[in-house]
């Protein structure tokens, strides 16, 4: 499987992971416990089988034009009332258009993940998988109930069969550059 994922502004990481700390240290599920390298916050807008030949070179294009994203995080809640504990982005046009076309770049991918796609996909970063609904209360007093700002600045591709990570934009002026 391969991801197609927005990577959060430096200020944006900080809040995301602090709130992953905050869970942690409330003896709550959180991903601060996944300590592989490519854990980091990021906003996941498609993942196919496979990206078709030329897909990544596309993908650059579209995202050095497009980021940076403005960003507001929304309210912290628990997906389909069953496992991940999520805090919710609220979808700005800029973000819906961003998603729309980057599903247009892998129309040819097989394996579309339907819960992605435009119309059904709901925008978020994950803070805890395996979350129980009885525990909703207590996550939103421990995250803070604040609504984070930033922006989305970088892209990349999370490749599911060896678990690394592929940059999705080039090296821009005034963009720093970042270990993967």
């Amino acid at each position: 499987m391969r991801t197609v994922e927005l990577v959060c502004s430096p200020g944006l990481d900080a809040a995301i992971r602090t709130a992953w700390s905050r869970l942690a240290a409330a003896r709550l599920p959180s991903l601060a416990r996944n300590i592989h390298p490519t854990n980091r916050p990021h906003l996941t807008l498609a993942a196919v089988d496979e990206f078709p030949a030329g897909v990544e070179h596309r993908l650059a294009e579209l995202f050095d034009a497009a980021l940076p994203v403005p960003v507001t995080l929304d309210r912290v809640v628990v997906l389909d009332g069953s496992a991940p504990l999520v805090w919710l982005v609220r979808p700005t046009p800029a973000l819906t258009a961003l998603h729309a076309a980057v599903w247009d770049v892998l129309d040819q991918a097989d394996g579309h993940r339907p819960w992605h796609a435009p119309g059904a996909w709901v925008p978020h970063l994950s803070l805890a998988l395996r979350f129980r609904d009885a525990d909703l209360r207590l996550a939103r007093a421990v995250t803070g109930g604040q609504r984070p700002t930033g922006s989305f600045d970088a892209a990349r591709s999370y490749d599911g069969t060896d678990r690394t990570v592929t940059p999705l934009t080039r090296q821009q002026p005034g963009r720093i550059a970042e270990k993967w």
